[in-house]
């Protein structure tokens, strides 16, 4: 076995990690001039918008956790959008589906990522409206050197975008084809729009009243209006193979804001973990590490067959009570209490043996039967389906450049407020761009099942139980880390190796993100066509050919990776003396940390 680290980024004035090096730049520029960290989220938040339009857009999603200094826990904010009025079981099995596709009008639900970011910049940022957008509206009006992963996601659907989604087209191919790699790319619309937005915001009085002012622009104005418009018309393709029209409406967009909600959380070795609640699979982490209490994990060779075994057969049974139990607590009841108690907890671990599980095991829970029974029996999908175009996974992009991906941001400022957040959706692929505001709308509604009388049902007003799942931790009661990836289904299995390793062996930031990572596919995907691959486990090759051996003789399917293309973890840090400290990724050579 054999990996080289990078030396992890310190500082005392404040820290900043993302996906794109610009948007870490942008952030660090934000503190520079007196901002605060919820500040420079929001700025790095709409930055990436622009950078990397292939992992997010401005109609995504936002799952994010932000801890104000001195704050005893962080809190949640939930801004994932839910289903429209008109997104009804009946609705789509009426149009021929019997899965949710994972492209186009029928696969959105309400845009949700603009007013989570407002929400944190009125209660809990320092700068203006204007300020906080001024670097997107720089980056989409004159240029940013556009990245090849962009590049080669435009070119990939080129064909398809002017075939389909003229409108895509127009914005992405302006010039009949995708742009060169490393050459300035615009997004004119994109720039109109956030330009629209100020000066409708600095039209009123007070950077309160002005973020608000913003809001109400974007939901229940011109950019819903747009919205609605091209909604009652467009009939488009979408990766189930048909042209259908969508059900969101302005109105759906009007009748939804973001809100602040607790977190769940589980203490771990002296740590204290917090995720959001279980519309997200967050608790997926939760419960991995209320399975391997007592297992003496923390005593293994963090890159061993024996560690690699026992996480990964963890992951598995936490992933399945995701399938059986997650969906929104605020519609349905959902037994969070018993999946995350050390009694339950016992029982799961009590199945892990000594060969790779190839079933699909969620815990049975007195009154809840039927649930677990539908998940093992949803188990079985076909893994040969194709996901269709502008569809899958949002996971490596290694395996397909046309898949959809997420980002991540941490920031932490010299105050000690903290921001970890996981926007996504919105993605390039994932919708045609409508009219004249150069953004896509999102494909989250994949995440529903069209069966009735489940946890993750279709319902409207209902959110669907999303892959987002940024974290933060507190030492010894002190909040401290925050820390998270983009990835799908693999965000919370890289996120618990990454944290097992910083708390067991001792290592830095960077060194516990640089080690060897894994993940498996064995349990239901999030993403259409949602297929499931038994036994399935991804290891970097730094794990050495011992450790791999060894868990092909434990009867796993194991993928070897190309060399360092597995996670896109960050993380940032305060130390109790003040000390700031930042670590990022160095696979795929994107994701950037910055602090001083």
């Amino acid at each position: 076995m054999s990996f080289t680290t990078r030396p992890e980024i310190t500082g005392t004035f404040g820290v900043a990690t993302s996906t794109h090096w610009i948007a870490s730049a942008v952030g660090m520029g934000i503190l520079e001039r007196g901002g605060n960290a919820f500040d420079a989220a929001v700025a790095m938040g709409m930055v990436l918008t622009v950078v990397e339009p292939h992992l997010n857009g401005p109609l995504g999603d936002l799952p994010a956790l932000i801890c104000p200094a001195g704050a005893d826990a962080p809190t949640v904010i939930c801004a994932q959008g839910v289903a429209p009025a008109g997104a009804t079981i009946a609705h789509y099995r009426a149009e021929g589906l019997d899965m949710i596709p994972g492209s186009g009008l029928l696969a959105t639900v309400v845009p949700g990522a603009f007013d989570g970011w407002m929400l944190m910049l009125r209660d809990h940022g320092s700068m203006s409206f204007a300020e906080v957008m001024a670097p997107a509206i720089h980056y989409a009006a004159f240029g940013h050197p556009v990245l090849p992963r962009v590049c080669a996601t435009i070119a990939g659907l080129a064909t398809f975008f002017a075939e389909e989604w003229p409108t895509s087209a127009a914005v992405w191919t302006p010039g009949g084809s995708a742009p060169a790699p490393g050459s300035l790319f615009c997004n004119p619309d994109l720039a109109a729009t956030w330009q629209r937005l100020v000066a409708e915001a600095e039209a009123v009085t007070g950077r309160e009243a002005q973020i608000e002012a913003a809001r109400n622009a974007f939901y229940r104005g011109f950019v819903a209006e747009a919205i609605g418009r091209y909604l009652e018309t467009a009939e488009v393709m979408d990766a189930a193979g048909g042209r259908r029209k969508g059900v969101l409406t302005a109105d759906d967009m009007a009748n939804w804001q973001a809100t602040y909600e607790a977190p769940l959380s589980v203490d771990y070795n002296g740590w204290t973990v917090y995720k959001t609640d279980v519309w997200g699979q967050g608790p997926t982490l939760l419960q991995s590490l209320r399975i391997l209490e007592g297992t003496g994990v923390g005593d293994l060779d963090p890159n061993g067959a024996e560690f690699v075994h026992l996480v990964t057969e963890a992951m598995k049974l936490a992933f399945a009570d995701r399938e059986a139990y997650y969906g929104d607590p605020a519609h349905t009841t959902i037994p969070t209490d018993t999946l995350l108690s050390h009694d339950y907890a016992a029982t799961r671990r009590a199945l892990i043996g000594e060969r790779a599980s190839l079933t699909q095991r969620p815990g049975v829970i007195p009154g809840y039967e039927a649930w677990a029974q539908a998940a093992i029996a949803r188990g079985g999908l076909d893994t040969q389906a194709g996901p269709g175009p502008g569809a899958g996974e949002p996971t490596m992009a290694h395996l397909t450049e046309k898949r959809g991906d997420t980002v991540h941001i941490d920031v932490i400022d010299r105050w000690g407020n903290m921001v970890s957040a996981t926007p996504s959706g919105g993605w390039l692929q994932s919708s045609p761009i409508i009219p004249g505001l150069g953004m896509a709308l999102n494909s989250r509604a994949q995440m529903f099942w069209l069966d009735p009388d489940l946890p993750s049902s279709l319902v409207p007003g209902r959110r669907p139980r999303t892959t987002l799942s940024p974290s933060m931790a507190a030492y010894q009661g002190r909040p401290c880390l925050a820390f998270g990836t983009p990835g799908g289904d693999q965000q919370d299995q890289w996120q618990l190796v990454y944290f097992l390793r910083l708390v067991h062996q001792g290592l830095n930031l960077q060194e516990a993100i640089d080690a060897p990572l894994f993940h498996t596919a064995h349990f239901q995907a999030s993403f259409y066509p949602r297929a499931t691959i038994p036994g399935h486990l991804v290891i970097e090759p730094s794990a050495g050919e011992a450790t791999i051996a060894a868990l092909r003789a434990k009867g796993h399917n194991v993928e070897v990776a190309e060399p360092w293309t597995v996670g896109r973890l960050t993380a940032a840090m305060r130390e109790e003396n003040g000390l700031l400290r930042a670590a990022a990724t160095p696979r795929l050579m994107q994701a950037y940390a910055i602090g001083r």
